[in-house]
């Protein structure tokens, strides 16, 4: 018996080891034949994934017997799909060839430095949100680009208004002046359009955000002491792209948007159109609005024609058309009375021209040339008092590019010119001021090794009323071996006196005087800051990318809002303000997971006349992490959560720390997709934790926000892709 039993037994382990088979493979560059390393690879509809190493060599175990489908990702590169039938009979690794993608790889090219190369080869340090990231941001807010930049380390959005949710980007602490906002490289939203940009931009139509941390005012000039955001539009293709997107709250909110783009041989367009509907949202019941009431309407079209194949031209409109009131309910709601009676109403008008002409003159040599013109016009308005004003502004640039394999040069010119007008009223100043800049520039790229990559560049300007100042800047990009890099980075930077700053947005402009050019001067910075990246695979299933950044500025003559009598004048403070601290990320991927976590510390100081003050409103300390779950083309889930620690307020007190959470999902089929957003679900606010003003409800005081007011919300929407 033993005998008839022995073979049974001896085939039936033979059949379970074949059953659970170990699987080799090698993945290779299609066109260079070189590994290719942090390929993820994994079998469809089953946990089992596995990294590649340097050599590109994957083990999968466990997979059980019958024909499975494995998937190729790597960024960059088109994703592939094989199918095999299990068991697999092998002696060597199996090779897969993966294609180089032209639109993944595009995604990753920057437009900020003017460079052509990739991110991965420039020194300047650059931060891009694109793809699906970006989409995952706009399912929570697809109104504007607040929930898109806030979610980044180092980036704070600060609200300047309790009522009208008006805000202001933060970066490294530095307040939202020192910010340069850029739409494919057009500064469109400075001056009196800085209050209310972040607002006003819906992130639908928008290819990637690059973001640059630190001194960048030797790329397109003074404002850009933080750092600056370039906002880079997409562009037509020759399959045509047709894309609906409709979103409800139950905050009282409703975005329909739309989106569409084709490109002929010698013709493309892209339109977006957005509308956007808010009521009056109070989830205090303190009569008083979280979410204003609002209806904003936007529409941006362009035309690209190709009439060569060296050269494209290309000219766009962006008009927005907003009325937002917020304040006292029952006066929103028509019930006002001698109590309720309190409001803020913000109209704004914005249209905007873009056109820019590049042309290739040979396979080195390219020219470019862009010109924008923007009109702003704002009437902001409360009991007794209206402030009202229009802004025309104009940017050209004209540059010139040489580019060789290891050298890039970039030389130009540009000007901008920065004209408001206020109508006078009875109870304010007139602050009507023109401010134009002069600038030439100089960038050099160099690849002295492959190891080591230089970036210098040098600006001139010459500001009207301030004369010149001269900006240089440097960047090193380390590249030390295939798992780490570094770069170290800084320059110059300055800032030219303006009232639309933070404090005066909270006073709604109100007995504000104008800058005066003889007693007001540049603030003027430098900063530099240096990081190092490192990414690998652990145990050949988890890839794992850490990034560690410090950063310092140090700016010089800030420009301080100080009482004077019953009006308040900005005047140059004899003194400094200084930023440091570090921004931590790490990234972790296992199959259908990832894990992001990141940490920022920022320590801003203010010293004028020998006394050291705390920055207002800047958390010291934030920790954010974000776990994601998605099935390709199937589902997509997120949880995230986010803290902030204590914060100093303009009064002296403190904010206390909170912690914001929230959860999406997302159900995807070919066509279309629908989602929901539970955004702050633990209902952080912080109308819960005091009381948002002082003074009587007819004529209240505000007291600075730190924190959400609109609290637990939830949205969801419909994605159309025709």
């Amino acid at each position: 018996m033993k005998y008839i039993l022995l073979p049974i037994v001896a085939i039936l382990i033979t059949t379970s080891l074949w059953a659970q088979q170990q699987w080799k493979a090698q993945v290779l560059d299609q066109e260079t034949k070189k590994p290719l390393p942090q390929v993820t690879v994994s079998l469809s509809g089953l946990s089992i994934t596995g990294i590649t190493d340097e050599q590109g060599n994957v083990k999968l175990d466990n997979i059980p017997s019958g024909n499975q489908r494995l998937v190729f990702k790597l960024i960059g590169y088109a994703e592939k799909e094989i199918s095999l039938a299990f068991p697999y009979p092998q002696q060597e690794a199996y090779q897969v060839f993966l294609t180089p993608e032209n639109e993944e790889l595009e995604t990753v090219t920057i437009a900020s430095t003017r460079s052509s190369r990739s991110i991965e080869n420039i020194p300047t340090r650059v931060e891009f949100i694109a793809g699906e990231e970006l989409e995952e941001k706009a399912n929570m807010k697809p109104g504007d680009i607040r929930m898109v930049l806030s979610e980044s380390t180092g980036i704070q959005t600060q609200q300047t208004s309790a009522i009208s949710a008006n805000a202001a980007i933060r970066i490294q602490g530095l307040d939202g002046r020192y910010t340069q906002l850029l739409k494919d490289g057009f500064p469109l939203y400075a001056g009196a359009a800085s209050g209310l940009g972040l607002l006003q931009i819906a992130p639908l139509d928008l290819k990637q955000i690059e973001l640059i941390k630190g001194s960048a005012s030797t790329l397109y000039g003074g404002g850009a002491i933080a750092g600056l955001v370039n906002l880079i539009s997409k562009t037509p293709k020759q399959e045509r792209e047709l894309n609906f997107h409709l979103d409800a709250t139950d905050a009282l909110g409703l975005s329909v948007n739309g989106y569409y783009a084709k490109r002929n041989d010698r013709i493309g367009t892209t339109l977006f159109a957005a509308y956007q509907r808010n009521s009056a949202y109070d989830p205090a019941g303190i009569d008083l609005s979280a979410i204003p009431q609002s209806t904003k309407i936007t529409f941006n079209p362009k035309l690209f024609l190709y009439p060569t194949a060296q050269t494209t031209l290309t000219i766009g409109i962006d008009g927005t058309f907003e009325d937002r009131t917020g304040g006292d309910i029952h006066y929103i709601k028509g019930d006002a009375d001698a109590l309720h009676s309190y409001f803020e109403q913000n109209k704004t008008k914005r249209v905007s021209s873009q056109l820019s002409a590049i042309h290739q003159l040979d396979n080195r040599r390219r020219l470019l040339f862009k010109n924008s013109f923007s009109y702003f016009e704002r009437e902001l308005q409360s009991p007794g008092y209206i402030f009202d004003g229009t802004q025309y502004a104009s940017f050209t640039e004209v540059n010139y590019t040489d580019q060789t394999e290891d050298r890039e040069w970039t030389i130009g010119l540009n000007a901008y010119s920065d004209r408001f007008r206020e109508k006078q009223a009875a109870t304010s100043f007139l602050r009507s001021y023109t401010q134009v800049t002069w600038g030439a520039f100089i960038q050099n790229l160099w690849k002295i090794k492959d190891w080591f990559h230089l970036e210098t560049g040098l600006r001139s300007d010459r500001v009207r009323d301030y004369g010149f100042v001269f900006l240089p800047r440097v960047s090193v990009l380390l590249k030390l071996n295939k798992q780490f890099n570094s770069r170290l980075g800084g320059g110059l930077g300055y800032k030219t006196p303006t009232i639309f700053t933070e404090e005066s947005e909270r006073l709604q402009y109100r007995n504000v005087m104008p800058i005066d050019p003889e007693n007001n001067r540049l603030e003027k910075s430098y900063g530099a800051n240096w990081d190092v990246n490192y990414s690998t695979a652990l145990f050949n299933t988890i890839s794992l990318t850490a990034n560690q950044l410090f950063f310092y500025t140090r700016l010089t003559n800030p420009l301080l809002l100080a009482p004077m009598g019953t009006s308040y004048a900005f005047v140059n403070a004899a003194g400094n303000l200084s930023s440091k601290g570090m921004e931590t990320n790490v990234r972790l991927g296992y199959g259908d997971f990832k894990l992001f976590m990141g940490y920022t510390y920022t320590d801003a100081h203010l010293h004028v006349n020998g006394v050291r003050k705390e920055n207002p409103l800047t958390a010291k300390h934030r920790v954010n992490a974000v776990l994601m779950y998605e099935v390709e083309e199937k589902w997509k889930m997120g949880l995230e959560a986010y803290t902030f620690s204590k914060q100093l307020l303009n009064d002296g007190t403190f904010g206390r720390n909170y912690l914001i959470t929230g959860f999406m999902a997302e159900k995807l089929w070919k066509r279309f997709s629908i989602y929901i957003n539970f955004e702050n679900f633990l209902d952080a606010r912080q109308t819960q934790y005091e009381q948002i003003y002082t003074g009587s409800i007819s004529n209240p005081q505000f007291r600075d926000v730190y924190a959400p007011l609109d609290g637990f919300v939830v949205n969801g929407g419909v994605k159309l892709r025709l």
